[in-house]
């Protein structure tokens, strides 16, 4: 218990350095409040994954070997999104694109050192495909990408996707314990006291922000745990790891489809109508107008925390039962688009 007080204090600590030497960095660091989805008052650093990367770093060196190895190489895959990241953070000039290749490089990277891929999603004629090891990789590699990225794109508001990653990092680390993978359990605990430190200093003023480099982290590493789970415990599927991570996954394909049937849209553009800043301009500004506006920011995140929750709470539930995941993915599909529907068009039925 003593090892994840430490990572946490690490993190926070790393955190608060940055926040308070910002006046030598924030000329390169900061987040300016310019921009279609900006939504802060001030500039704020932007290069928080600098102090999740000491967490990360300060719990490889704490942790018994079991867990080392599986820190270690996720943390050595994960340079090449997270330096894509970081870059982007103090540049401000790297497209879409080179992030998202650097994701898959990535996870490109981490099955490789693990000879481990996805191949065992629960659906039999795909699990046929993936049984040839280069085409699993792809697979995985791909995967792996869209959920960093996905994280990328919820991580608009203080806590937001620090808390949203510590939600579904329970929900694996739960499953994990449950089932007997106490190494892999452990893992989920060290980054959930990794995240809770960052959380300390980000929310609910968000004196820091994750940036590209911290959320493609966390988002590689959650992607990274959510193919670990079921192929180191075959009783489990990838069903289990997607409805964990469905909010986030259900954000992106929303998104999409939402950015690519709009006249005159790409879907890399960005835009004001992501459901998190539809809760914020809907819920949160009505129901504390008299809440600053730093504040307002950060009590928009447990509405879409619960969101991240609820999925991820029948996952446990349901965790070695395929048909179950599957109609829970439905229902929570269903369940967004209704709340989606209520925000845009104040109202819940879709006729």
């Amino acid at each position: 218990m003593s090892v994840f007080w430490i990572v946490f204090f690490v993190t926070c600590i790393a955190s608060l350095a940055i926040v308070v030497t910002q006046r030598w960095h924030g000329h390169v660091s900061a987040d300016s409040t310019q921009g279609v989805q900006k939504v802060h008052a001030n500039p704020t650093p932007r290069i928080g994954g600098v102090a999740v990367a000491a967490g990360l770093m300060a719990g490889y060196a704490l942790s018994p070997p079991d867990v080392q190895s599986l820190l270690g190489v996720a943390a050595l895959a994960a340079i090449p999104a997270f330096g894509m990241g970081l870059l982007e953070d103090i540049s401000k000039r790297i497209g879409v694109m080179p992030r998202l290749l650097a994701t898959i490089v990535s996870g490109v990277i981490v099955c490789w050192l693990t000879h481990t891929a996805m191949q065992n999603t629960g659906v039999p004629p795909l699990d046929w495909l993936l049984g040839y090891f280069p085409v699993a990789v792809l697979f995985t590699a791909f995967a792996v990408g869209g959920v960093a990225n996905a994280i990328n794109i919820i991580d608009g508001f203080n806590g937001l996707a620090c808390g949203a990653v510590a939600i579904m990092l329970a929900a694996f680390g739960l499953i994990a314990l449950h089932v007997g993978d106490v190494p892999l359990s452990a893992m989920c605990c060290m980054l959930i006291a990794i995240m809770l430190g960052f959380a300390t200093v980000n929310w609910p003023m968000g004196y820091i922000f994750l940036g590209d480099g911290g959320a493609y982290l966390v988002g590689f590493l959650l992607a990274w745990v959510a193919v670990l789970l079921p192929m180191r415990n075959h009783g489990l599927t990838a069903w289990c790891s997607l409805l964990v991570c469905f909010y986030p996954v259900l954000e992106v394909a929303f998104s999409y489809r939402r950015k690519s049937i709009r006249v005159g849209h790409h879907p890399g553009q960005p835009d004001r109508v992501h459901l998190h800043m539809l809760f914020y301009r809907r819920v949160s500004r009505p129901w504390f107008p008299n809440a600053s506006i730093r504040l307002q920011n950060g009590l928009t995140s447990p509405f879409c925390w619960l969101l991240a929750a609820l999925p991820a709470g029948f996952a446990v539930v349901f965790a070695d039962n395929d048909a179950a995941l599957a109609a829970c993915c439905v229902a929570f599909a269903i369940i967004y688009a209704l709340v989606y529907h209520r925000l845009t068009k104040f109202r819940w039925q879709f006729w």
